[in-house]
């Protein structure tokens, strides 16, 4: 698992690393804000972001080719913990959906922590099949493969999260190649059930529908968190209200303010500067991962690094989306910043997933493989 002899250290990915730890900082200055200063509240979040790049380490020495192995148990190991959360999941009071499963004083959300073996899992199926993609039967086989973990996060229900899963996996499946004529049909297929879905909305996920439509709607009740998130970033203008300054933050007025509207707290106090340092950071990690994407000459690789850029734009987008206005709100946390222990570390394990395949060797560049020398030799009996 561990092989030195396969990696190219002078190709590790520097910017992509040190953006990621710029972020990883800004994140934690931004969150002791956002608990008033409280240390305690972040001792986790620190804790996991130490964690994280240990992690970052020791996946930087993986064989990404003996890894790649394990990649169908990993699957299985993540709708397992998919399922036990359908029965043993809880979070409905709190958090809207029972998602999460509570071991003592440990919380782990399993659909978090899934994303990494989906990815993995379907990079290494994607590779094994993607000139057969378009064929129906493999298509069909494909689509129930990909499309169990987001049955099952449905179930808990977990909508936000799905759309995720939906986003990176069709990202994944158009850069294997699958023709337009399968993906109009899955678009018009995924309208028609997305509308459904839509229409029997029930409760605060329908309001929250409501309120995106019509932001004037009920701003003392459902509409609250969306309407002082905006007046939080409004009132930031350029250069913010002053670090721990904020009015919205400081006063308890934005719910949520630790997770889903952490981007709130740091347009109120820092302002548009502060935003834009924090875009252009995460503007950085996407063009390294799809440069990395790009010239990896292994299809497994390419696809993996391709999901994990998928899933971290779709996280950035949508979070900051949801924070100004332009997208309803979906609970969709902003990676590194908002607070969540599960996804903090999940989100440190695929930068080292990336990190690795970027330094990761094909097997003809080890000196000492029989298929390197088997090559040779046959090149030059021809000559």
């Amino acid at each position: 698992m561990f092989n030195l002899k396969k990696k190219e250290f002078e190709k590790f990915d520097w910017p992509l690393f040190l953006s990621v730890a710029f972020l990883s900082i800004y994140g934690l200055i931004v969150l002791y804000s956002a608990f008033s200063g409280n240390i305690l509240k972040i001792r986790s979040q620190i804790f996991a972001s130490i964690l994280g790049f240990i992690f970052i380490i020791l996946i930087c020495t993986m064989d990404m080719d003996v890894i790649k192995k394990a990649a169908y148990p990993i699957y299985g190991i993540s709708l397992a913990l998919l399922i036990l959360t359908i029965f043993l999941g809880q979070g409905e009071q709190q958090w809207g959906s029972n998602s999460w499963l509570i071991l003592g004083p440990i919380q782990i959300q399993p659909s978090e922590i899934t994303k990494v073996g989906i990815i993995f899992a379907l990079s290494a199926y994607l590779e094994k099949y993607k000139d057969d993609i378009n064929d129906p039967k493999r298509l069909l086989f494909t689509i129930v493969f990909a499309g169990l973990p987001i049955l099952f996060i449905l179930l808990q229900p977990d909508f936000g999260t799905a759309m995720v899963y939906i986003f990176f996996i069709a990202v994944m499946l158009f850069l294997a190649g699958l023709s337009w004529k399968w993906i109009i049909s899955l678009l018009l297929l995924a309208g028609v059930f997305g509308l459904i879905l839509l229409l029997n909305l029930e409760g605060y996920r329908a309001d929250r529908i409501h309120d995106f439509l019509d932001p004037s709607r009920d701003t003392s009740g459902s509409g609250w968190q969306q309407q002082q998130g905006l007046i939080a970033i409004g009132s930031g203008m350029f250069t913010g209200r002053g670090y721990m300054k904020g009015t919205q933050a400081q006063y308890g007025y934005i719910p949520e303010k630790e997770t889903d509207y952490i981007f709130s707290v740091l347009a109120e106090e820092l302002g548009f500067i502060g935003a834009v340092l924090m875009l252009v950071a995460f503007v950085i990690i996407i063009y390294r991962l799809l440069i990395i994407s790009k010239n990896s000459k292994n299809s497994f690789i390419s696809f993996m690094v391709s999901g994990i850029c998928a899933m971290f734009f779709i996280h950035i987008f949508e979070n900051v989306a949801m924070t100004i206005g332009l997208m309803p709100v979906t609970g969709i946390p902003l990676p590194f910043f908002s607070s969540g222990g599960t996804f903090l570390l999940i989100c440190f394990i695929n930068i080292g997933l990336a990190l690795s395949a970027s330094m990761q060797k094909s097997s003809y560049d080890i000196e000492d493989t029989s298929e390197y020398e088997t090559i040779k030799f046959n090149s030059n009996i021809k000559k």
